[in-house]
């Protein structure tokens, strides 16, 4: 099957997931969606991840997350993908709004990788905004 928007098909592979409450949830490998996923394990929103079937004879790569549950309730409330194929949205890091008053993150792509919104204001960098999470 072939998609279209990754970041998107992993935004709702987990939103999916952690509305029936799975513990794991898998997705194709990707760099970028590896990328997306290292912000949300730095950033406390999962438990953590690996990649399976990065072995010989093994074709297709998958990227397998460990979801976060707190008292029965998932960590990530709600979590929304900001720039589309059909839109990107690209942002100075002194016009990017924080996410519910700095109880959430905006995960950035700049020119020093994918980042979120409190690591790239360390750095002073803006870039493209990929999705949001609180």
């Amino acid at each position: 099957m072939s998609v279209v928007d990754s970041i998107s098909d992993l935004i709702t592979r987990i939103r999916n997931a952690q509305m029936v409450n799975k513990k794991v949830v898998d997705s194709p490998m990707s760099r970028n969606r590896e990328d997306v996923v290292k912000v949300l394990l730095s950033e406390g929103y999962v438990r953590g991840y690996s990649v399976i079937g990065s072995e010989k004879g093994i074709r297709h790569r998958v990227l397998r997350i460990e979801l976060k549950y707190f008292e029965g309730k998932p960590v990530i409330c709600e979590i929304k993908r900001i720039s589309k194929p059909g839109r990107r949205i690209y942002s100075s890091i002194s016009k990017l709004p924080f996410v519910k008053n700095g109880m959430g993150i905006n995960i950035l792509s700049t020119d020093m990788g994918v980042m979120s919104d409190t690591e790239a204001r360390k750095h002073s960098l803006g870039g493209e905004v990929i999705c949001s999470v609180f």
